[in-house]
């Protein structure tokens, strides 16, 4: 199992136990993820730390004095 957290603008948009989709976005030399539909963004990662899988469930939602984030994990 992997963890990888999210930011999020505002609560309330997914709940733990939630399953997620997350498509990948390409920048010039690392790659981020979006939970679907633009619900949460995670941050950069190079190519070696990749996602491999696409589908996780949301473990933790949380607030921290930055904002919203979101704990998810995905099978790895």
């Amino acid at each position: 199992m992997r963890q990888m957290e999210f930011t999020m603008s505002r609560p309330g948009l997914v709940e733990p136990g939630d399953e997620v989709e997350v498509t990948e976005g390409k920048l010039p030399s690392s790659y981020y993820y979006t939970i679907e539909p633009a619900v949460a963004m995670s941050g950069n990662y190079s190519t070696p730390d990749r996602l491999k899988s696409r589908k996780g469930v949301v473990k933790e939602v949380g607030e921290t004095s930055r904002g919203y984030y979101v704990l998810a994990e995905f099978d790895e």
